[in-house]
Formats: C-alpha cells, sequence, structure tokens
C-alpha cells in the first residue's frame, strides 16, 4: 500500500482556511532613548507573546521606567520601533491606549475626588456610557474590597489604598494589556495578595501583564516570561520554567546578570 507522506497542505475549496496568528502583545525593535547624548535606553529588542505575565527586570536607573514610558506613548523614542496588539506607537497611539491598562509606579490620582468619582471621570475618558460606568465602578471597588470608602477623598488614602484604586480604574474598560509599574510597592501583604489573585485571574482569560517590580520572590512567582535590562540592555529574556530548570534563585540570577555580587571583602570596622 502506498503511504502519502505529502504535507503540504490542501489548495483545493473544501481546504481549511490557514489559521489566523495573533501578533504579539508587545514588540519593541531596537529601541533608543537618549536624554542629553546619555542612553536610558540603548538598542533593547523584546518579543512578549499574548496572554502571558512578563516580568521587566532590572536595577535602579536601567532603564525599566523609561521604557515604560514609551510603551505608554508618554515619551517619544529617539529611535526604534514599537507596537502594541499590533498597532505602531505612536502613530496609532489614541487606538493602543482604548485597550490598554496602566498602572503608573506614582499613581497620578487626583486628590480631591472619591474613588466612585475618578472611577467616573476614567470612564468618561474611555468613553464608557454612565449607567456601565457606575456599574462597573461598583462592582470593582467591592472586588478591591474598598467599597466602604468610595466616598473617601482619595487625598486621605493610604499608598495601598490608591494603589487598589489606580487598578481598579485599569480594569474599567476591561484592557487586552496591562503596564504596570511597580504595582504592590507601599501595599500591605492583604492588599498584595488579593491584587496578585486578581492579576493571575486576568491572566488565565487571556489577558497579558507587563510588569515592573523589585520584589523578585513575587515575579518568580506570578511570572511566566521574564526579561532583564542592566544600562539600557537586555541581559536576559528567558521562560521561568527555563530559569528554574537550574539550582539558582531569582534572585541569584539577577544579582549575576547585573554585576551585583557581593564585595570580596567587608569592612574591616563595620
Amino acid at each position: 500500500m502506498k503511504v502519502n507522506l505529502d504535507l503540504e497542505p490542501e489548495s483545493g475549496p473544501d481546504a481549511a482556511p490557514p489559521p489566523v496568528v495573533s501578533p504579539p502583545a508587545i514588540e519593541v525593535r531596537d529601541l533608543r532613548k537618549y536624554y542629553g547624548g546619555k542612553a536610558a535606553v540603548d538598542g533593547l529588542s523584546l518579543r512578549v507573546p499574548r496572554g502571558c505575565f512578563f516580568g521587566f527586570l532590572g536595577p535602579n536607573g536601567a532603564g525599566k521606567t523609561t521604557t515604560i514610558r514609551m510603551l505608554m506613548g508618554v515619551n517619544t523614542p529617539t529611535s526604534g520601533e514599537i507596537e502594541i496588539l499590533g498597532l505602531r506607537m505612536p502613530e496609532q497611539g489614541v487606538a493602543i491606549k482604548r485597550q490598554i491598562g496602566l498602572v503608573p509606579e506614582d499613581t497620578l490620582l487626583f486628590d480631591h475626588l472619591t474613588a466612585h468619582e475618578y472611577m467616573e471621570f476614567s470612564g468618561r475618558i474611555y468613553g464608557l456610557p454612565v449607567p456601565m460606568t457606575r456599574e462597573r465602578s461598583r462592582e470593582l471597588l467591592a472586588l478591591f474590597e474598598m467599597d466602604g470608602q468610595g466616598r473617601k477623598l482619595i487625598g486621605e488614602y493610604s499608598k495601598g489604598m490608591r494603589k487598589r484604586v489606580a487598578m481598579a480604574a485599569a480594569l474599567l474598560h476591561k484592557p487586552q494589556l496591562f503596564l504596570m509599574d511597580e504595582p504592590f510597592e507601599g501595599v500591605d501583604a492583604v492588599g498584595a495578595r488579593l491584587m496578585k489573585d486578581i492579576l493571575l485571574d486576568l491572566v488565565g482569560k487571556g489577558a497579558t501583564i507587563f510588569l515592573t517590580s523589585h520584589v523578585l520572590e513575587v515575579v518568580e512567582r506570578l511570572c511566566d516570561r521574564v526579561a532583564i535590562i542592566n544600562h539600557g540592555r537586555l541581559v536576559i529574556d528567558e521562560s521561568m520554567a527555563n530559569l528554574r530548570g537550574g539550582a539558582e534563585s531569582l534572585e541569584d540570577i539577577f544579582v549575576r546578570a547585573v554585576g551585583g555580587a557581593r564585595p570580596a571583602e567587608n569592612l574591616e570596622w563595620l
């Protein structure tokens, strides 16, 4: 019997259409940003798959926040290309911003608004109908265990409460991609656990999260993939599964990658 080993796809009228391949959530090519002749980001190329919990790490001054600000469209690159959800930044920046949720390191909330008022303001920015915004705001503030704080002025909130409001507002329009710069900074253990559970649930439903954090234990526990930059350049881009394959912790790998090994000698007087 003759066995047909021809693996070429059928081309007749009954052939199945080729699968639709979605573009990555984020694709950055040779990205550079200079300030006064000094490179804050220096030739960064990065690809973030959809549905990924992506950790973006680096020491202080490595270029993490500058990169996120370029992804947000706040800073304009000196050179290089950025595509987000298949759209080009900054040319299609408005369309991109409708599809992403932002939690910047400085939450930039309005202190003289209540949480409900700020949520309603955010809904208007995204063009949501007022009844939908109010319903989702109530549900989100309850989800973040702030339903009893919604009429209190944001200026009276702790840093952790402000982070909760910022994340709730970022969820309001059901974005496909979240850009989060140090979202757990200043958040207590209960609030951090709540936020982690919500983020993991979002990834399970197909969202993509791009996260920076100095808390490496959190990144190691949450993220599918990790990139590490140093002096604006990519030094590691690897799945957590591969990184966990060795004996080193993420902290060990991070310190080795950025050249932060412990000094060979201690100070004699200390």
